[in-house]
């Protein structure tokens, strides 16, 4: 059986840009601390996998002490900044990206598993996805997230959890993702990877990845960026199942 598993955040919804950069901010202020994270700050901040340890980071940056109480403070940030974050997704402002509802019920429709691997908050991803693809296709998904593995990304743990609790075949699946950490991930639990790049990601290194695009696309849209193509897939202004499938290895457009 095919699967597709997405990453979330840069792959479901352009999420850092206009989610978690600026819940950080807003968290940050609310806390009364001496930090905003600039666009280019941010960027250099996404090196980091997940979210608690990107708020970890700033005593690793010298510009607070909290002792033994480090743990704690941190979980309060989170807490604060994911319901910062989702309050953004509930109001709309944080959009999809193309093509991820079309292909998403293109391949349910087709007999698809597909579900979503991320290292972020768990209501923070099942909040982007139900945005995304709405509510009744989102309850169709299974969703694996937050600290349902303890490594975050580059490390394979949440790729390989996802293939276990499925029991996908490895050849048979297919990973979406957007950053070089995202695919390192899933190409070291030994799936295939195509990366979508955002403007945070765009210029890191994907020599890993099957096939890299600047989107997925859609119908009436302008036609889709092929970076990078090592499959048999033929993309013409936008993906397909059968470009996605022809992505796997040994298996062609049927």
């Amino acid at each position: 059986m095919t699967a597709l598993v997405f990453d979330c955040d840069g792959v479901l919804a352009d999420t850092e840009r206009h989610g978690h950069l600026p819940a950080f901010n807003a968290t940050f202020a609310r806390f009364g601390l001496p930090v905003r994270w600039s666009e280019a700050e941010y960027g250099e901040k996404l090196r980091i996998g997940g979210g608690k340890e990107r708020l970890a980071s700033l005593f690793d940056d010298g510009l607070l002490d909290a002792g033994d109480e480090r743990t704690e403070i941190v979980a309060a940030w989170h807490r604060a900044k994911t319901e910062i974050f989702t309050d953004l997704v509930a109001a709309g402002r944080i959009p999809a990206r193309p093509g991820i509802a079309r292909t998403i019920s293109a391949a349910l429709a087709a007999g698809w598993t597909v579900a979503v691997a991320s290292t972020s908050a768990e209501i923070s991803v099942r909040a982007v996805l139900a945005h995304a693809v709405g509510e009744e296709t989102a309850a169709r998904i299974p969703v694996f997230a937050g600290d349902v593995v303890q490594a975050k990304k580059p490390d394979p743990a949440i790729y390989a959890l996802t293939v276990a609790r499925l029991g996908l075949d490895p050849a048979g699946t297919l990973v979406v993702e957007d950053s070089r950490n995202g695919l390192l991930a899933a190409v070291g639990a030994g799936l295939t990877c195509l990366v979508t790049v955002n403007d945070y990601t765009r210029d890191e290194r994907f020599d890993e990845a099957v096939l890299v695009v600047s989107e997925l696309g859609d119908p009436g849209r302008s036609p889709i960026e092929v970076l990078a193509n090592r499959s048999a897939a033929k993309p013409g202004d936008h993906l397909t199942l059968d470009d996605l499938r022809a992505c796997l290895p040994e298996r062609g457009p049927e």
